[in-house]
């Protein structure tokens, strides 16, 4: 389970539920939709780290200096010839190209014609050529604060506290250092002595007050005895939240209760080719991020999913006043747009 193109809570917040009861559902079917988008568009928006492997020369190409390639290619970190053989023949970055010019991804990789350097097949053409590399459509990443704790002790370790739990969602791939995780999924932990100043009523208070240097941002999700709150605004000690968040129940609090934040992650560890290593306190965090369209389609896909999955699979959803019929049209015809866009196209002489 890695590599969602949308996030559990994006899925959820487009169907309107809550809690957690419904997590493994929206987790199996957001894990469904990922792979299919994976299939249908024959590439992958979260890059790899993997070694393919070529046959040469290619099935009917003409041309003895072009490996035309059958998956997205970002950067290559060895090229070999003769690559089944005992000894291979690695060819220098200096004497080959990534084509297209100026363009992501790379689709062909082409010897330079003032080069010496060449394609060549070893005892057989299969498998000849090996390229190992970062493959994917794109990896562009957004920065989503720094790691607080949890990893700079154990490489293999697979709970870490993030410093800002807004940025990051279950569901994200991160990017830590040259390492990849997944997290799969998040709770809350008391933040140390952070405590709620003056008691709390069992109503629609837009503004509470904690003591000490909470670190708490905006747009996190707090949580004091078993009730939720979304934080929309921070003036010091002075929080601006929504209370009863995420189906939860509004109550009453009374003074010197703990805060707990929803930054604890469940992480798998060296993922996409990665390796799992250690990572001190502070060091940046990345989300990989596919293309935007990717995730529209992902979130839309999902719910289309879930919803006809609750329904068991007939035309109506929902019970009652919210009952309807439901129609795909739409959805198919974002799926074909979807797919005009991003559809890789198959390379003949692969």
């Amino acid at each position: 389970m890695a590599n969602w193109y949308c996030s559990r809570e994006a899925v959820k917040r487009a169907i309107g539920v809550y809690g957690s009861d419904h997590d493994p559902m929206v987790d199996r079917i957001i894990e469904g939709v990922s792979r299919q988008i994976d299939r249908v568009t024959r590439r992958f928006f979260i890059p790899k780290t993997e070694t393919r492997l070529y046959r040469w020369p290619q099935e009917q190409s003409t041309r003895a200096d072009y490996l035309w390639l059958d998956q997205d290619l970002l950067a290559i970190t060895t090229l070999q010839s003769e690559a089944q053989n005992s000894s291979p023949t690695t060819i220098a970055s200096t004497d080959y190209f990534l084509e297209p010019n100026n363009a992501l991804p790379y689709n062909r990789i082409e010897i330079d014609a003032s080069s010496t350097a060449s394609f060549q097949a070893g005892d057989t053409p299969q498998r000849s050529i090996s390229v190992l590399g970062r493959w994917g459509y794109s990896e562009d990443t957004r920065s989503a604060g720094t790691v607080a704790s949890g990893l700079s002790a154990d490489a293999a370790a697979t709970s870490m506290v993030c410093s800002d739990s807004e940025l990051i969602n279950v569901g994200d791939t991160l990017l830590i250092e040259t390492e990849q995780l997944f997290v799969s999924d998040r709770s809350f932990a008391a933040l140390d002595s952070i405590l709620t100043n003056g008691v709390l009523t069992a109503n629609q208070a837009e503004n509470i007050v904690v003591d000490g240097s909470h670190g708490i941002a905006a747009r996190e999700t707090i949580r004091i005895n078993d009730e939720e709150m979304f934080v929309t605004g921070v003036s010091g000690n002075n929080l601006a939240v929504i209370r009863a968040y995420n189906g939860t129940t509004l109550a009453a609090h009374s003074d010197d209760q703990n805060v707990h934040v929803n930054r604890t992650l469940t992480v798998e560890r060296g993922v996409n080719g990665t390796t799992g290593v250690t990572h001190a306190n502070a060091t940046v965090i990345y989300v990989y991020e596919p293309a935007f369209e990717v995730m529209n389609y992902a979130i839309a896909e999902s719910v289309a999913r879930y919803q006809q999955e609750r329904s068991g699979w007939g035309r109506v959803t929902g019970v009652g006043e919210t009952q309807r019929e439901f129609v795909a049209s739409a959805l198919t015809r974002e799926g074909d747009s979807f797919l005009a866009r991003y559809r890789r196209t198959r390379m003949a002489v692969i």
